[in-house]
């Protein structure tokens, strides 16, 4: 593995309010919020130490679906690759349910295929090619930026905690992502259910930033890597408790290789640079955003 350097000019500075847009990607629909209030401190009473972020940038307003998965495999095959895990078709089929039994690997070719076109190029960078993108090497969001300019990616853990928690006026971190300290209810989220069951995206309470489910429903997927082999999952899920929605937990687990699969782990994707930032209204903010890979 390999630290990443990304490098974006910001020309102009965007407004700290967060608003939601919808965009076509290569045939996928999405629709994203964007998360301003660039250079915000991190969190002192969450998670310590998460949340701070130095751009602007855009992140899913839902949970990627069944929907947004299919029309990807169907337009570039399937995922593939070399570890064993890819193995697993979704265990729930709705057509606006999250997809899940998603591996970390194979949210990594969907965020590549909406970048470049091709499963293995991108912010993630594979051995292979779109055919068969063999191995794994890393992440170079800085060398996709370059190449293809708006780069998809799966958001670091930073810009995950910031988009669930950090208050949509700038006055700090909430517990929840509801803008407050008490916990929702699970009929404003989807959690603490025996039949274990995710619900279609967006059937809750839109949250403080314009989200839907990042309390509840799928668990998802973050870049960041810990323990150098596992990947950390965020957010809680339809059949846990309350205790897994709010900024204390991360689901940091032993078991979390990014080749897991499970019913009830799906991801949501981020993009960079957010567009509004690069305008031509002259010299503005440098900012240099490192990953350790």
């Amino acid at each position: 593995m390999k630290n990443a350097g990304v490098l974006i000019v910001f020309v102009c500075v965007m407004a700290a309010v967060n608003f939601a847009s919808a965009n076509t990607i290569r045939g996928i629909d999405i629709d994203f919020v964007t998360i301003g209030n660039a250079g915000n401190t991190a969190d002192t009473g969450g998670t310590v130490g998460c949340g701070a972020v130095g751009y602007n940038y855009r992140i899913g307003k839902y949970e990627v679906t069944n929907t947004q998965w299919n029309t990807f495999t169907a337009a570039i095959g399937a995922p593939t690759g070399y570890d064993g895990g890819y193995s697993y078709s979704a265990g729930f089929t709705g057509v606006q349910q999250p997809t899940n039994n998603v591996s970390w690997h194979e949210a990594a070719q969907f965020c590549n295929y909406l970048t470049s076109g091709d499963k293995s190029k991108g912010a993630y960078q594979f051995s292979g090619d779109n055919t068969n993108p063999g191995n794994f090497l890393g992440i170079d969001r800085a060398s996709s930026i370059s190449t293809y300019g708006t780069t998809y990616v799966i958001p670091t853990e930073d810009e995950w905690y910031k988009a669930a928690y950090f208050k949509s006026d700038a006055s700090g971190y909430s517990l929840y992502a509801n803008g407050t300290d008490i916990a929702p209810t699970d009929v404003q989220s989807n959690y603490g259910h025996d039949d274990d069951t995710l619900w279609n995206v967006g059937t809750g309470t839109q949250e403080q930033n314009g989200t839907s489910d990042m309390m509840g429903n799928a668990w998802e997927w973050n870049e960041t890597l810990f323990d150098s082999s596992y990947r950390i999952l965020r957010g809680g899920a339809c059949s846990h408790d309350d205790n897994y929605l709010n900024s204390l937990h991360r689901y940091d687990e032993d078991d979390n290789y990014p080749y897991y699969e499970d019913v009830i782990v799906g991801f949501r994707v981020a993009e960079i640079p957010e567009p509004a930032t690069i305008c031509l209204l002259g010299i503005g903010a440098l900012s240099l955003i490192r990953r350790k890979k």
